[in-house]
């Protein structure tokens, strides 16, 4: 296909929101069942997203996959812009596949920052061309194998960052749709324990979260302090600092909403931000792990020699910005955390929003109120 020109309210002892496994439960006052549009209205599939309906039925009848339907439902946008310039498109040609990608038949979908950013042109510029279907994060069921592909079949249940350099043109078909291809190699099995929406917002957050502290230099016996524990990145990098890279000390910053959480989490002790400045306490850290936009205030915590992982906003020595590269051994080396319990996902309790709700949930992350991950589920 040719897409463009160039390439229960009893309490566990030890964590007081976990219960039945590795399902957060939240306060009574947020709990909810976390498991189960252009400026002018897109009509029909935009030009540059079209492909032969025949040609998809022959490729599909070609490798036995006679169920996979020419085309889909997608969310798609055409230019960009606010919350509005969102479609949800009803016949979107289902994409092709390269030699070392897998079709994966979405079951559900995360939201990630980024995905609010591409779609208001912030980085228009390494942008593939429009338009585009939004979406990084994935969960679902590979359907169909490309010719390359050496581990993956049809019917394993996966999950993964599909953009391998988030920034640098990633995908125009998206997994905010019915079927997205993906390289073999940003992918992996979905943990057991997991269903397909825990697993949907783990991808993005939890490489994120790891790759930064390795970048940082962290390990066993260091401390770190977290910005922003309570987000989808921050909630992760407490538990993977405390858990795989064995932290003497974490420390997080929320609301006070969100306090009891992080302890849950695995933080040693949680800051009110609306009533401490945690740049006027005496502690000082080994990493400042920054998933907010502060810099220059955690640059006045962090210990001689140590570092600040910056995720947003301007960086201030020693803090150093970096972008995630999607990678499925990271998601492989971390499977045993997650399918033991230690590392958990966290998914708003605003979540999950069906389909239909793209809009919605497009809206709702842009606030920077989100608690963990928020995740899109049916799909359709």
């Amino acid at each position: 296909m040719k897409m463009d020109s160039h390439p229960s309210d009893k309490k566990q002892s030890h964590h007081p929101f976990f219960l039945h496994g590795s399902l957060p439960i939240f306060p009574t006052n947020v709990r909810r069942i976390l498991v189960h549009s252009t400026a002018r209205a897109v009509s029909g599939c935009p030009a540059s997203l079209r492909v032969s309906a025949s040609s998809q039925a022959m490729a599909a009848e070609a490798t036995g996959v006679s169920s996979i339907p020419a085309d889909m439902k997608a969310w798609v946008y055409g230019e960009y812009g606010g919350v509005d310039v969102l479609k949800l498109d009803p016949k979107v040609p289902v994409p092709e596949l390269k030699e070392d990608q897998v079709l994966i038949r979405v079951v559900a979908a995360a939201l990630n920052p980024v995905d609010a950013k591409r779609r208001q042109g912030k980085f228009k510029a390494t942008d593939s061309p429009l338009p585009t279907i939004p979406g990084y994060d994935v969960a679902g069921i590979v359907v169909k194998l490309g010719a390359q592909v050496k581990v993956l079949k049809v019917g394993d249940e996966v999950y993964g960052n599909i953009n391998e350099k988030p920034l640098d043109g990633p995908k125009q078909f998206g997994s905010f749709a019915e079927y997205t291809a993906v390289e073999e190699k940003l992918l992996d099995l979905k943990p057991k324990n997991l269903d397909f929406v825990q697993a949907a917002g783990l991808p993005l957050a939890i490489e994120t979260a790891y790759e930064g502290l390795e970048k940082a230099g962290f390990s066993a016996g260091k401390s770190v302090l977290v910005l922003n524990g309570s987000g989808g990145v921050g909630s992760l990098v407490i538990q993977l600092a405390k858990h795989v890279f064995g932290a003497s000390r974490v420390v997080a910053t929320s609301g006070p909403r969100n306090l009891e959480l992080l302890k849950s989490l695995g933080a040693d002790s949680a800051i009110d931000y609306t009533k401490e400045n945690f740049e006027d306490l005496p502690e000082k850290y080994d990493v400042v792990y920054d998933a907010i936009g502060q810099c220059d205030r955690a640059v006045k915590v962090v210990k001689e020699g140590g570092s600040v992982v910056v995720l947003t906003g301007a960086v201030v020595a020693p803090g150093f910005r970096f972008v995630v590269t999607s990678n499925g051994e990271v998601l492989k080396k971390l499977n045993p955390y997650l399918e033991s319990g230690q590392v958990k996902p966290l998914v708003d309790p605003k979540g999950p929003f069906p389909f239909a709700q793209v809009s919605d949930a497009f809206a709702y992350i842009e606030t920077n109120r989100a608690v963990g991950k928020v995740v899109i589920h049916p799909i359709p």
